[in-house]
């Protein structure tokens, strides 16, 4: 295809910049902050060379020598971003697991990382249409996934298990935040309020279950009550995935887990 590369190139690879001339007049970080503000602002659709070299007041062209591609432009959006972590801090006692106040440290410090997870991506929420994994291998993601392997140091497992635990923690945010972003957008989008709709659904919903087709799930149902608070649904899906690890887990004799 004409004007893509003919071998793979990774952005943080690259110089600053390339071509000759005078010092450059921005940086990586200056084109991805202006990126990240009109994204923030109209949504990522919005972002493009064209308006990010606006935002810069400099031309479209000369942008080129800093970022080749659009999907480079995402990199250093998601890179920016990812620097929005504090990793400095402990977790508080009061969120460990550990029945002897240890071995609950790791979970509690893995929660306080998805708790900041899950802020970021509601600061920028055009972060999840743009989030792949190859950008794990950014400044900052790295930085991050060194961390990450630093709080797991207590865990007894597998270097691969470590980092699928990672992989998992970081999917299910994503999972909880794309619906709570997608169920927000929604509400603006109708007529009527959420209290509305609710009850107009939880109405339906009422009525199905009382011809008697679902008894399953009108026990379920009857149990669970009222709608729980989208922070005390995070909180225990997350508890839940950080809780399947650190468990005996049964291996193939094909596909064993090994350090």
């Amino acid at each position: 295809m004409a004007g893509r590369a003919a071998e793979p190139q990774v952005i943080w690879a690259r110089p600053e910049r390339t071509g000759r001339g005078p010092r450059p007049a921005h940086s990586r970080a200056d084109i991805a902050a202006a990126a990240v503000r009109i994204a923030d602002a109209d949504g990522v659709d919005a972002v493009s060379m064209r308006r990010v070299a606006a935002e810069l007041g400099c031309g479209t062209m000369s942008l080129y020598n800093y970022v080749p591609r659009k999907e480079d432009l995402y990199e250093l959006m998601v890179d920016a971003v990812s620097g929005e972590y504090d990793l400095s801090g402990e977790a508080s006692p009061d969120d460990s697991d550990g029945s002897d106040g240890s071995d609950g440290d790791w979970r509690a410090r893995m929660l306080a990382l998805a708790r900041q997870t899950r802020a970021i991506m509601h600061r920028h929420p055009w972060l999840a249409r743009v989030m792949s994994s190859v950008h794990g291998f950014s400044p900052n993601a790295l930085r991050y996934l060194e961390h990450c392997l630093a709080v797991l140091e207590p865990l007894d497992a597998p270097h691969g298990t470590k980092l699928e635990l990672v992989a998992a923690v970081n999917g299910a945010v994503m999972t909880s935040v794309a619906n709570e972003l997608a169920v927000a957008e929604r509400s603006r989008s109708l007529p009527w309020s959420q209290e509305q709709e609710q009850a107009a659904r939880g109405a339906y919903l009422a009525q199905q279950m009382a011809g008697g087709a679902y008894p399953r799930l009108a026990r379920v149902l009857a149990d669970t009550g009222a709608p729980a608070d989208a922070d005390e649904v995070f909180e225990r899906m997350m508890r839940r995935v950080l809780g399947a690890f650190g468990q005996p887990v049964a291996c193939s004799a094909s596909a064993p887990d090994r350090p």
